[in-house]
C-alpha cells in the first residue's frame, strides 16, 4: 500500500467516523485555531485560494468567507468522503466560491501559478515527503503569494499530556511507529520554516502562539473523539491489554477533568504558525 493510500485508509476508517459523531463539538474545539491561522494569513477580496489537506473544510470555509467578493477557495484532501463533508458544511453556509478537489498534495492537479494564498492546518505534519508537496505548493502559488501552516508544538502541554501521554506512561514503547505519521514533527522551532527554505519559500516566518483549544462538554466525550480521531497513535492504544484499559480510562478522565472550567475542557493549545513567499 502507497503513502497516499495509508493516508486515504486514514481518512476513510477514522476521521471520517470521528468527523459525523463529533462534527459540531469538534468544530468548536477547532474553531480558535482556525482563526488563528486564518488572519496569519490575511485572505484579501479577490484572491484564488488552495487550502492542503482541507479534510471536513476547515479553514477553507472560513477563508471563502473572507476573500469575497471575487475570491474563490480550493479544499484539497485525499478523502472524498471528507470533502463531502465539507462541500455540506459550505452549502449550509451557502458559499458558492468555494469547491473541493481530491488529490493529493504531493502531485497537485493544478497549472503553475494559479493561487494567491496557500495553507494547511493541522496538515503538513502528515505529508510522506513534505519537501516535495511544498515544491508543489510553490510552484501553483503565484509570485508573491505566501504559504501559510498551522502545525502542532510539542507533546507536553495540556491537550496531549492528558490523553496520549498518560497511555504512554502506562504502557511504555514508542508513542509513535518510527518513520510513521507524528503530529508532532514540527515542534521544533524552526523546522518548519527549514523546510520552507528548502522547498524555496522566502521572507520564511515562524512563531509558536498558545491559543484556546476548549471541548464544549465532558471529559468522557472528549477522551472519545481523541482516540477516534488518534491514528498516529493506535499501534501504541493497541498494545494496551483489555483487561488494564478500565483503570487506564479513569487514568485519562482524571488527567482530563484537571481542565474542566464548568460544562468545558479548557486545554490550551501551543501551535506552530509558519509562512513563507513565492519568489
Amino acid at each position: 500500500m502507497t503513502d497516499p493510500e495509508k493516508q486515504m485508509e486514514w481518512g476513510t476508517s477514522y476521521r471520517l467516523i470521528a468527523s459525523e459523531k463529533w462534527k459540531a463539538k469538534s468544530a468548536a474545539m477547532g474553531k480558535d485555531v482556525t482563526r488563528a491561522l486564518v488572519d496569519y494569513a490575511r485572505p484579501q477580496p479577490g484572491m484564488q485560494v488552495l487550502d492542503l489537506a482541507s479534510g471536513t473544510g476547515e479553514p477553507a470555509i472560513s477563508l471563502a468567507s473572507r476573500v469575497l467578493p471575487g475570491g474563490h477557495v480550493t479544499a484539497l484532501d485525499l478523502s472524498a468522503d471528507l470533502l463531502a463533508i465539507a462541500d455540506e458544511r459550505a452549502r449550509q453556509r451557502q458559499f458558492t466560491n468555494f469547491t473541493t478537489r481530491q488529490g493529493d498534495a504531493q502531485q497537485l492537479p493544478f497549472a503553475d501559478d494559479c493561487f494567491d494564498l496557500g495553507t494547511s492546518r493541522f496538515g503538513v505534519m502528515f505529508f510522506p515527503d513534505v519537501v516535495r508537496a511544498l515544491d508543489e505548493l510553490n510552484r501553483v502559488l503565484r509570485p508573491g503569494a505566501r504559504a501559510c501552516f498551522a502545525a502542532w508544538g510539542p507533546v507536553e502541554q495540556p491537550y496531549w499530556s492528558s490523553t496520549m501521554a498518560v497511555v504512554h506512561h502506562h504502557v511504555g514503547g514508542s508513542l509513535l511507529l518510527p518513520g510513521g505519521p507524528d503530529p508532532f514533527r514540527f515542534s521544533v522551532p524552526g523546522s518548519l520554516s527549514a523546510v520552507l527554505r528548502e522547498a524555496g519559500f522566502v521572507a520564511v516566518e515562524e512563531t509558536s502562539p498558545t491559543i484556546p483549544w476548549t471541548w464544549p462538554g465532558t471529559a468522557e466525550e472528549v477522551w472519545e473523539q481523541s482516540r477516534a480521531v488518534a491514528t498516529p497513535f493506535q499501534p501504541m492504544l493497541q498494545r494496551v491489554p483489555a483487561d488494564q484499559w478500565p483503570a487506564l480510562h479513569e487514568k485519562v478522565l482524571a488527567a482530563i477533568r484537571q481542565f474542566q472550567v464548568g460544562a468545558e475542557i479548557r486545554f490550551g493549545a501551543t501551535i506552530v504558525l509558519a509562512s513563507g513567499t513565492k519568489s
